[in-house]
């Protein structure tokens, strides 16, 4: 299966302002690309290409002031399965994690490990650890939390969209993240592409976030906003909750003037 996936977005800025962006797939995607068209920039600005500390694809460039046009349309080939259900994982010890991963067991900025400890273990602690336990945790952030794009804010905090039951894809990760740290689980934060393949259309294209957990030695998705399978999941970046990752990050203010993503199946 093809997909084409691609963003078109216009920032003003009052100066010129530093920005880096992460919005490539991570490498791992790269050998699946069949047609790819980089950030594009207009004007022309000069780009710099790192990799942070996750591995994450990042660009650096100075936006000159006022309005920048960051665009790019890529077609990448999947092999057209939604996410697997292995309901048979279970965990790994502590004592066997790679050091790499430690990381993701503990508290970070949106995911507040200490106040939502005790709640974990009372509401998810007596299930056997594993799948199942993850998979129940997402069953309970899915009901738990109404999504709305009018509520949506970038300060809050797992905590905090427990208590406010409401948010959007960012808030129901972070919740979900941070009762699966609480049992001891290496979860970590994602960004990127899900096309609405297989299901009603449902909004506008946006980026979304979901989550990774460690079970037996390898790394899972699991989807507490979604809580389904889906087909054509394209990873962009990951990292502890949404402050290792931001889309587009700015040493100074700007506007938001055009935000338009897409993510197709190509039918032939």
């Amino acid at each position: 299966m093809l997909i084409r996936y691609g963003y078109d977005i216009t920032l003003s800025c009052a100066q010129q302002t530093p920005m880096i962006t992460m919005m490539s797939v991570r490498d791992e995607h790269l050998d699946q690309i069949r047609l790819q068209s980089g950030l594009s920039t207009e004007p022309e600005v000069s780009l710099r290409v790192y990799r942070d500390q996750f591995g994450n694809t990042c660009r650096r460039f100075l936006a000159p002031a006022g309005e920048i046009r960051l665009f790019s349309d890529c077609t990448i080939e999947v092999d057209g399965l939604p996410d697997p259900v292995e309901s048979w994982l279970g965990v790994t010890s502590i004592g066997d994690l790679p050091d790499e991963v430690l990381i993701y067991l503990l508290g970070s900025r949106y995911c507040e490990t200490d106040r939502l400890s005790q709640f974990a273990w009372d509401n998810f602690g007596y299930l056997q650890p594993g799948y199942a336990q993850v998979q129940a945790i997402c069953d309970y952030v899915h009901n738990h939390i109404r999504f709305n794009y009018q509520n949506a804010r970038a300060t809050r905090t797992a905590f905090e969209g427990w208590q406010e039951q409401t948010g959007v894809c960012r808030d129901y990760a972070h919740l979900a993240i941070t009762l699966c740290r609480c049992l001891n689980i290496p979860t970590r934060y994602v960004n990127g592409y899900i096309g609405d393949i297989g299901v009603p259309v449902n909004g506008p294209m946006d980026f979304a976030a979901w989550m990774e957990v460690y079970l037996e030695g390898g790394w899972h998705t699991f989807d507490p906003r979604n809580n389904m399978p889906r087909i054509g999941r394209l990873v962009v970046a990951y990292g502890r909750d949404a402050a290792d990752v931001p889309l587009i990050h700015s040493f100074g203010p700007h506007l938001l003037n055009k935000f338009h993503i897409w993510t197709d199946e190509v039918v032939n």
